[in-house]
């Protein structure tokens, strides 16, 4: 899975934003980055910035942008009603896909690092980068705020982990961190009464409502020995929550803030009002995303609403996100495009990934492969027959998982199901990649090689794309045979009606580990390491042997059965 980083900065200027442009235009100089909003404020006099990419293409544009941010924004003269440090105030790194916290954690204290060592700018840690556990609560950074860090830095409690310990007085601090994806959803209510939405709101969200004695509207406060009000706590962790009357569609909504979907993602959350909302007589009629979701989070969405009808969750991506959005009812006040609300769909939008070979029809991709172009060649194509080979298996576990009579084994079947998307998921994957891997060796021979040195570093390029060019089919190659298993599975204990397709499936596994071998097999021939050849040959050979063994295991099967069937 391609890594993706999204990246919040705030910056301390929401009046001018002719200034503010001076900082997106050094985000967008890195290519691969896509601005995605800029919310500006004047009274906080202060913008939020959302952009992503992958992790060192966000690093070095959340660097450059830092950089202009200390050149045109001076903190001796900022006002503005939100609580602020720096030029740079905060700069959250999130990981989307394909990146732990963790090292989105690295990646954040790595950048800070910099920051303060090459631009002279105090940094402080937070969230999940923090060195120090108080320091995890960006209040507890900011405390005391530009005017304070002077004196603040002179103590050993307010060093920054980064970057001077002195004050710079035009840039300020900064605070650094990775944090988990914060999602703003609103669920929409059949009523008009705010109170009533707050109630919903107060049952829901963590923080909960407040304590009183006897009447739960109107009693007294019950307070703890600080003198502070007790709360009692609502159902869902991570949630922050409010509601409140949408005078442009005539309904109240639960305003939320999900603060970390892995804990209560999107599905959870709406389930749970429904819930609430339907004891206190309300129904629950739609739901609204404000901003960018994660693919993720839309797919885990599909699967628990299938789940819970105990239907297969081995289907496309785009059925998945379907039944997510129709169970959220998030098409209810306005239509819901995926191509403009998830993170991922958006970036490829503007991506090179909308000219990938996968994304053409079946007959674009057959006069290209038929064209005078070297590629796509027979690695993608083998990867396209083990694609089709996993999808065929995928197709036998979703019916069976339907059969009528078969009610107690749709779980077993939705697991296999899953499996063989993976799998196939996988099997398109690597049909870019291998014209990746052959334009590798292309733009490796293009190198200049006037001297010795421009000689040796495209020899050791050509080597490098070589390897790689083996490793795609040999990739291939496993995959495929991986997906034997699901087939012979599903050959054995498969919708009975569907038992030829199943032979089909194996015959186009066999093929595409056969066409993949032959790809390792001419590669390997221009590598110079042949110790890894004889390796990589080995394994190859052994692959080939293993899949045509199980390959007449399954079509022995599949023919007793159809022959069985015409006795």
């Amino acid at each position: 899975m391609k890594q993706i980083l999204e990246c919040v900065p705030n910056f301390s200027e929401g009046r001018d934003m002719s200034i503010i442009k001076q900082i997106t235009d050094q985000i967008e100089s890195v290519e691969g980055i896509k601005l995605l909003d800029i919310d500006p404020g004047a009274g906080t006099n202060r913008t939020v910035v959302t952009f992503v990419g992958e992790p060192d293409q966000v690093c070095e544009a959340a660097y450059l942008a830092v950089k202009k941010a200390s050149e045109v924004i001076d903190m001796r003269y900022h006002k503005g009603e939100h609580p602020r440090f720096g030029a740079t105030d905060v700069l959250p790194l999130i990981p989307i896909s394909g990146i732990t916290m963790e090292e989105a954690a690295e990646k954040a204290r790595g950048l800070a690092k910099r920051i303060g060592e090459e631009l002279d700018i105090s940094i402080y840690c937070y969230e999940n980068a923090a060195f120090d556990e108080k320091r995890r609560n960006l209040a507890y950074c900011r405390k005391g705020e530009y005017e304070g860090l002077s004196e603040k830095m002179a103590t050993e409690e307010g060093r920054p982990d980064f970057g001077p310990a002195t004050l710079n007085e035009k840039a300020g601090a900064i605070a650094v961190g990775a944090r988990d994806f914060l999602v703003a959803y609103n669920v929409n209510l059949n009523t008009t009464s705010t109170r009533r939405a707050n109630a919903i709101a107060f049952d829901v969200r963590e923080k909960g409502r407040i304590k009183r004695e006897g009447n739960p509207l109107t009693g007294q406060i019950v307070r703890d020995q600080d003198g502070n009000p007790v709360m009692i706590p609502g159902s869902l962790k991570c949630v922050k929550g409010i509601g409140w009357y949408i005078e442009e569609y005539g309904i109240t909504q639960i305003s939320m803030n999900l603060t970390n979907i892995s804990i209560t993602p999107v599905h959870v959350a709406f389930d749970e009002v429904c819930k609430k909302a339907d004891s206190r007589g309300i129904r629950v009629t739609g739901s609204e995303l404000v901003g960018l979701i994660p693919l993720n989070a839309m797919l885990e969405a599909g699967k628990y609403f299938l789940r819970k009808q105990q239907r297969s969750l081995g289907v496309s991506d785009s059925e998945l996100i379907k039944i997510a959005v129709k169970s959220l009812g998030l098409d209810d006040l306005t239509p819901f495009n995926p191509r403009e609300k998830i993170i991922e769909y958006v970036m490829a939008a503007s991506d090179e990934q909308e000219k990938k070979l996968i994304g053409l029809s079946m007959e674009d991709f057959v006069y290209k492969t038929a064209s005078e172009s070297p590629a796509p060649g027979g690695g993608s194509v083998s990867a396209y027959l083990g694609a089709l080979g996993a999808a065929m298996g995928t197709m036998v576990a979703n019916h069976s998982a339907h059969k009528r009579g078969w009610d107690d084994r749709w779980e077993s079947y939705s697991n296999w199901a899953e499996k063989g998307k993976a799998l196939h998921d996988e099997l398109m994957r690597l049909v870019d990649e291998d014209t990746v891997a052959f334009n590798r060796i292309m733009d490796a021979y293009g190198i200049p090689a006037k001297s010795d040195s421009d000689k040796e570093k495209r020899a050791k390029a050509i080597q490098e794309a070589t390897r790689y060019a083996i490793e795609v089919p040999l990739k291939v190659m496993k995959t495929a045979f991986d997906s034997l298993e699901l087939i012979r599975e599903m050959a054995d204990i498969g919708n009975p009606s569907l038992i030829s397709d199943a032979g089909v499936g194996a015959l186009a596994a066999r093929s595409a580990v056969m066409g993949a071998h032959l790809n390792v097999k001419i590669n390997a021939v221009d590598l110079e390491d042949r110790q890894y050849v004889k390796k990589v040959l080995q394994q190859g050979a052994e692959i080939e042997a293993e899949t045509l063994a199980r390959e007449r295991e399954i079509l022995d099967i599949v023919n007793s059965k159809i022959l069985t069937d015409n006795s």
